[in-house]
């Protein structure tokens, strides 16, 4: 079994006017597998987690309890529901008052209640119920202890964690464990065992008194002895003990590390925490076996992150659901692995998009290419407000100086340029399309060439249908957050050469690159670059000889100390300040 939906009402961030139990606030579909719910801070990632343990509480057997904050802005009421499916008949037999079958569906599913109403600023007693019943029925304790999850929390303190201690995290989870618990026959644990039989060692030596007046009892026992009968009674005596022979008692005096490792940093601490916390995710029984996890990242290293995440993909039989703000494990995660396993949301504008088949207009071969392609730098456009698509590194190098320049600053405004590499943007692009309303709120420009030579025959006739080529292809008409902006003509370069805004510093930035070239230099007696310039430019742009990035280089410092004004007329560039504008709108 696993949690396949997630609805709200009037939750934190997710909420509205009307209460209308057919029209939650937030609907959240789950996979199997991994589940990575990514977005900008304070975009609800956490309200989700906390939603889940509101209704299901935690292995650690925290107090978790409704607060005042959880309430949608002065509403009264709030609903948490979810739905666990592929509930197997052994698993079904720990839920009978509450299990019911699907319609089409060969395993039965558990749906959970927790509606919460607070009157006069007093949240009033609640519980969470289970079934299809319009009441619902009361869990029972076994119920609870089967719903119960494994929660890592973020920023963990895991040296304090882990450290023997009264009630430490250690000792709680070593408790639940079935191979810890008191043997229902009544014979005593083998832990406890070899505590009594250490105790009987060591108060035997605190007991001998062979030394004479140097011996353990007569210079140790003996004097703390003495203060006890002043302090207590005659008859008061102390007694070593390395611990008190209860299971409880033990395990609060175990801590845990890894082998022959002293002074561990926090990132090693954290990966050993982890591990120890994961292990209710392997007991025995027909528990459910969900895991949640908020900023894996938190204190660990980008490759620590790949090995972690990695690691965690390999539970096939255990449901993650997690929350990141690391392109690292975003990239590790596959969007299209199948419909059935694996899944990103992306959480934007108070809902949540899932980024898997029948939610975005991505197809199955811009998954596939996706899961190949989509690497840790590309991947940071799941966590921007704006994104601005480029063929290539001169557009990369050269979109935030204009920016700059413009007075648009894209880091403040929260805006990636994404080098996708080719004209493989439509994969990209398809993303941030939805196959229905809502629509996302992150806006995305595609930036692309042209592609017709100078010379072409019929070159108008040709450029308007490859225009029309690109908008089919990216599907007509595009919704209010993706804009295309094409190039007027051929390339980047061709346009930048035509720019009267930007032609001398690219004539001149092109000159330093290709120094050598005859036709590039400027006349002797005029000091203004000769008509051959074009023909050479059209001819080595064909040839694919011309160093684009070497030339947008030094093209951006240029552009970083000129004067240049570009709220001027220039329809040769106005491709490029359209998706600047777009993006950071």
């Amino acid at each position: 079994m696993y949690i396949s939906e997630l609805k709200l009402w009037n939750f934190r961030k997710y909420g509205g006017d009307d209460f209308d139990l057919t029209k939650p606030h937030l609907i959240v579909p789950f996979k199997k597998g991994m589940n990575v719910l990514i977005g900008e801070n304070d975009s609800g990632k956490t309200a989700i987690i906390d939603a889940i343990k509101y209704v299901l509480k935690t292995n650690a057997y925290e107090a978790i309890r409704i607060q005042q904050d959880d309430f949608y802005n002065d509403k009264e009421h709030l609903r948490i529901e979810l739905l666990i499916d592929d509930v197997t008949d052994s698993e079904a037999s720990n839920f009978t008052e509450i299990i019911s079958p699907r319609k089409g569906v060969a395993l039965a599913s558990l749906k959970l209640v927790l509606d919460v109403v607070r009157k006069d600023g007093h949240i009033q007693a609640y519980e969470v119920k289970g079934g299809n019943d319009a009441d619902g029925h009361s869990l029972t304790p076994l119920m609870k202890d089967n719903l119960r999850i494994t929660y890592l929390k973020p920023l963990r303190d895991a040296e304090n964690e882990l450290t023997a201690k009264k009630n430490s995290r250690l000792s709680q989870i070593l408790q639940s464990h079935e191979l810890l618990k008191q043997n229902s026959n009544g014979e005593k644990h083998e832990l406890i065992k070899i505590i009594e039989d250490a105790n009987a060692e060591i108060e035997a030596c605190f007991e001998d008194d062979t030394g004479g007046d140097v011996s353990h009892k007569k210079l140790i026992k003996g004097v703390i002895d003495n203060f006890l009968k002043m302090f207590i009674s005659d008859d008061a005596e102390s007694q070593f003990l390395l611990a008190d022979p209860t299971m409880k008692s033990i395990l609060e005096r175990l801590a845990i590390s890894v082998v022959d490792s002293k002074n561990l940093g926090l990132g090693t601490l954290n990966r050993l925490f982890m591990a120890t916390e994961l292990l209710h995710l392997k007991k025995k029984g027909d528990n459910l076996k969900v895991c949640l996890i908020e900023e894996l990242e938190a204190h660990i290293h980008p490759q620590a992150q790949m090995k972690v995440i990695s690691a965690l993909l390999q539970e096939d039989r255990v449901q993650f659901i997690l929350t990141t703000h690391s392109p690292n494990i975003t990239s590790k995660v596959k969007l299209g692995k199948d419909n059935d396993v694996n899944s990103i949301l992306m959480c934007n504008s108070n809902n949540v998009f899932p980024m898997g088949p029948g939610y975005t207009k991505l197809e199955k071969k811009d998954y596939k290419y996706l899961d190949t392609f989509l690497d840790v730098t590309k991947s940071n456009l799941f966590f921007a407000k704006g994104v601005i698509l480029v063929e290539g590194w001169a557009e990369e190098i050269l979109i935030p100086v204009i920016a700059e320049k413009m007075g648009i600053d894209l880091t403040q405004h929260e805006v990636s340029v994404v080098n996708v590499g080719s004209t493989a943007y439509l994969h990209f692009a398809r993303i941030f399309m939805r196959q229905a309303t809502p629509e996302m709120e992150v806006k995305c420009a595609i930036v692309t060439d042209l592609d017709v030579k100078p010379d072409t025959a019929n070159k108008a006739q040709i450029e308007k249908e490859k225009r029309d080529s690109i908008e089919e292809k990216l599907g007509k008409p595009l919704p209010a957050n993706v804009t295309l902006c094409l190039a007027k003509e051929w390339t980047l370069e061709w346009c930048l050469f035509k720019s009267p805004i930007l032609s001398e510093l690219f004539k001149d930035s092109v000159v330093e690159v290709h120094s050598k070239t005859t036709e590039f230099k400027k006349d002797t007696t005029t000091h203004c670059y000769k008509d051959s310039f074009e023909t050479k430019l059209a001819e080595i742009l064909k040839n694919r000889r011309l160093d684009k990035t070497a030339i947008a280089l030094i093209l951006s410092k240029k552009i970083e100390k000129s004067s240049i004004d570009f709220k001027q007329q220039d329809e040769y560039i106005k491709y490029l300040l359209d998706s600047i504008r777009f993006a950071a709108s």
